[in-house]
Order: structure tokens, then sequence, then C-alpha cells
């Protein structure tokens, strides 16, 4: 599903360049769970941003279903982007004058989906991931815990094939962090391919696969069996 071959990016930061990554090469297969893990500046983020075509390398290549991005135009990638690729985010992104309700719709209106055609997904995910009870609740009125279960209903609501999460539990009490990776594992065994990038150790070590990066390179790589 994803291929990436001697990817580098360099940012220039205070005059100084930053090797965020260096020739990196990976493949994620359809339904793995992979947990990317290391110290601030490892180049985590960096390597989330390209594998959400939200940044484009200087050099390497990245295909996603056998489609080469590199040389896509920004319209062909917010294509793929929207067909392929959701994401959840630690600070959760909501708008604050939408509903529950209305933030998960958001993509579907941008795409322009029926108004019966985002009902029925819309309350689909939102039951999915408990909250459609809360559906008129907004942002100001919901705990973290279900704030950011109406970012993942959001991000999954166009039925994405990869879910890419950035810190999901950072900004949560440990009760409500527990509940979020319930929902995210549950939509990994439903077939999504999930990819957490966390600094908790405990988070990262739940994936079936386990990255973990040092200077914008893999260091380790290492799968374990589901237990």
């Amino acid at each position: 599903m994803i291929q990436l071959r001697g990817l580098n990016k360099t940012y220039q930061m205070g005059g100084q360049p930053l090797h965020a990554l260096r020739d990196l090469d990976m493949d994620i297969q359809t339904g793995e769970y992979v947990s990317v893990m290391g110290p601030s500046g490892s180049g985590k983020s960096t390597l989330l941003n390209m594998l959400g075509l939200l940044d484009r390398p200087d050099s390497g290549s990245y295909h996603i279903n056998g489609i080469a991005t590199e040389q896509l135009v920004e319209e062909q990638r917010a294509a793929l982007r929207r067909d392929n690729i959701g994401f959840i985010f630690q600070a959760f992104h909501l708008i604050g004058r939408l509903n529950a309700f209305e933030n998960v719709e958001l993509p579907m209106v941008l795409a322009g989906e029926t108004t019966r055609a985002r009902r029925e997904a819309v309350e689909h995910v939102l039951q999915l991931v408990g909250l459609l009870d809360r559906k008129h609740h907004r942002p100001g009125q919901l705990s973290g815990g279900q704030l950011q279960r109406v970012a993942i209903a959001r991000a999954i609501v166009m039925k994405p094939r990869i879910l890419l999460a950035d810190e999901p539990t950072g900004n949560l009490d440990q009760s409500s962090g527990r509940d979020i990776v319930n929902v995210l594992e549950n939509l990994n065994s439903e077939g999504i391919t999930l990819v957490v990038v966390t600094h908790d150790g405990n988070l990262g070590q739940r994936a079936q696969r386990r990255v973990r990066m040092v200077d914008g390179q893999i260091v380790e790589d290492e799968r374990h069996a589901p237990g």
C-alpha cells in the first residue's frame, strides 16, 4: 500500500540546515498497525506529514496504492489524500461554532456529498465512537476524550484506508486515553491501516510493528505478534 524510497527532507532552522529525513526507506502493508517513536526532532512528525501528503520530500519517492505522488499537482494530491487518508491530531482541530455532527460532516460537505449520504455516514461514525447522543453538542460542551472521539469520527467519515494519528492521547487523561486507544485499535481490527506517532512508550508498545527514529533515520523496525 505504502512504499517510501530514499526520502530526504531538510529545513532551514535559524540559518542552519535541519535534516528531518535522511534516505528513509519504508513499506507499510494494508491493515498494519505501526507505531513511530523517537526523541523530539527525530523526524516522526515529518514522516507523518509525508505519509499524509501534507509535505513534499526534497528527493526520493512515495508510492501509495501504486501511484507515484512526487509529480502530482496539489489538486491531485488533495484528491488522493481525501480518498485514502484520515488524520487525527493531538490538538483535535475542531471548529468551535459547529456541533459534533457538523464537525464530522465537514469533509463530506467539502466533497459535495448529498445531505442524505452525509446524515447516514455521520450518524454511523458517531455511533461507532459512542457519541451519537452528543451530536448536537459543541466542542465547548465536550470533555477531552469526547473531543478526540469527534475528531476520530471526522477522520473516518470518508472511509479512508489509512489513519494517521499524531500523539492522539497526548492531551487526555489516562482513562480517556485508554478509550481512544480502544477505538483506534478496533478500527485497525476492521482493516484500516493505522500509523501512530507517539512519545508514549506504553501506547507505542501496543502496535504490532514498532518503528524507532533518530536523526531522520529508522534505527529500529520490529514486528511483534498480537498480544
